[in-house]
């Protein structure tokens, strides 16, 4: 976004101010006294309370309402489910600034990606709007008799839809435009952490015309105690969650009392694959975009690079060069391209995942520590002296890290293991493209991969072999509401978005009929 506004302090308290803090239950807002915080993670410090609501007694409410709204919200038409949902997508555009701006100040990340976020998340409204209207079904002859075989897609009937904080408003949309269009009802868990640009989707879908109970959200500060008590409700009959892979294994055990449909989108470890034929700027232009976007805090983003010696040295050093003019600092600060992580435990997780690097045997070339204040202070980037800076902090608290590349990093280093979700990209040399897609391969996760190449060959053979549900070449951003969005192996089950992404919330009944 070219002109991007400019932020204020009156702004912020203007829109903290009018912004909804407490859970949305049957079509309003529950009120209460807010005493959960909601944290700045460029300060350290609370933004806002909101009301921490008791998960259960608050969950069977909004379950309740969903229940009581389901059958009707099913029997409305196609186009009326439609209708609105292209209503909220056009608000959602009306209110970009808003929903920009709070992304910004309760994720950290930069303001010009917040709106891009507007414009991914509102996407999914206007496809899923589309898709209301194609649902699925068929009449054809049975082929041994003088019957027809009829199939009916239906709604499968109440959600629960459990999101996380790094994309505050799409992973909303994603989930909660599909189930509407299919005719379900929905109540939403957003992230602790993140909770007010989904209190404002509630807004905005209540104004574009959603009727009272279809939609619901729970803030708590009990993620454990919303889910455990809706997933005993037999009335509750589908989840999906985005969100690790620990806690959907948790999930898909609970789901399985009531054998609920469910959806999971879990933990990542993509490889990014550059191979003998690839274009150097071109792959690190892909991998500048699939590792530092959003903070790097992303189940996609690039966390294992796989170079072949032909082209390591050169690729190492331009990457070092585009990651070293990356500028640090407030998601609202002019010329931001990298914010804060989003918490201390994030940034305490990403020092350790260097230092094990590092102590096994990983060179810093870029970054690696905590930036000075005085770097945020002037916009910051990227250090390219990697001595020992234990003794800065981050600006007033915040939680900000260098983006950062190791380079001789041994394929012991926890960082080919774990999912980094920030700002560093560790590089491995390999010799042999085989051995390339078997280090890709060697890992229980199969999210998203990214493959740099220019012999057509060469890529499709390496791309058909790698185990994962997305694989994006030559591009460093490949998510898109038109595409099936999920993974393969414990990197979860189902898919979201596309023509799939609806199927996630339909049941087929199959009807026997006589000609």
């Amino acid at each position: 976004m070219a002109d991007l506004p400019t932020i204020t302090a009156s702004r912020i308290a203007e829109l903290l101010e009018r912004t909804p803090r407490s859970s949305f239950v049957a079509g309003r807002f529950l009120g209460g006294t807010a005493s959960l915080d909601v944290l700045d993670p460029a300060t350290g410090r609370a933004l806002t309370q909101v009301v921490d609501a008791d998960a259960p007694a608050v969950g069977l409410k909004a379950l309740d309402a969903a229940v009581d709204v389901q059958e009707d919200w099913a029997a409305t038409t196609p186009r009326q489910r439609s209708e609105i949902l292209r209503r909220a997508y056009d608000l959602c555009h009306e209110r970009a600034d808003d929903l920009a701006l709070l992304m910004t100040l309760e994720m950290g990340k930069p303001l010009a990606e917040a709106y891009g976020e507007v414009t991914y998340g509102a996407e999914f409204l206007r496809w899923f709007s589309e898709e209301a209207v194609r649902l699925p079904g068929r009449f054809r002859h049975a082929p041994a008799a003088d019957e027809a075989i009829l199939t009916v897609a239906r709604p499968v009937g109440p959600t629960l839809l459990i999101t996380p904080w790094n994309f505050p408003l799409s992973m909303g949309t994603r989930k909660i435009a599909p189930a509407l269009a299919a005719g379900c009802t929905v109540v939403l868990k957003p992230a602790q952490k993140t909770p007010l640009t989904s209190l404002l989707l509630m807004e905005i879908l209540a104004e574009a015309g959603v009727p009272a109970g279809v939609v619901n959200c729970v803030v708590s500060s009990d993620s454990k105690g919303l889910s455990s008590t809706l997933m005993s409700d037999p009335r509750l009959r589908k989840v999906s969650f985005t969100g690790s892979t620990p806690v959907g294994r948790t999930l898909l055990a609970q789901a399985s009392e009531h054998v609920l449909k469910a959806s999971m989108e879990l933990g990542g470890n993509a490889p990014f694959l550059v191979l003998p034929s690839a274009d150097v700027e071109t792959a690190v232009k892909a991998a500048m975009l699939g590792k530092f976007r959003n903070n790097g805090e992303a189940c996609t983003a690039a966390n294992r690079f796989y170079v072949h010696s032909s082209l390591a040295e050169e690729f190492t050093a331009r990457l070092a060069e585009e990651t070293a003019k990356l500028q640090v600092g407030p998601g609202i600060a002019p010329g931001t391209t990298m914010g804060p992580m989003i918490d201390a435990a994030a940034l305490e997780k990403i020092e350790d995942l260097v230092a094990d690097a590092v102590d096994r045997g990983a060179r810093v070339l870029v970054g690696g520590r905590r930036p000075a204040p005085a770097s945020l202070a002037a916009g910051g980037s990227a250090s390219t002296d990697s001595t020992d800076s234990s003794d800065s902090s981050s600006s007033d608290g915040g939680y900000f890290y260098e983006p950062t590349v190791l380079t001789d990093v041994p394929r012991a280093a926890r960082v080919n293991r774990e999912e980094i979700f920030g700002p560093v990209a560790p590089i491995i040399v390999l010799d042999d493209i085989d051995e390339m897609v078997a280090a890709a391969n060697d890992t229980e996760f199969g999210l998203m991969a990214y493959v740099a190449g220019e012999d057509l060959g060469e890529v499709t053979d390496v791309a058909g072999r790698i185990e994962s549900g997305m694989v994006a070449v030559n591009i460093g951003v490949a998510s898109d509401p038109s595409a099936p969005f999920g993974g393969v192996k414990e990197s979860g089950l189902g898919r979201e978005g596309s023509h799939e992404g609806i199927t996630e919330f339909l049941e087929m009944t199959y009807v026997r009929l006589p000609l």
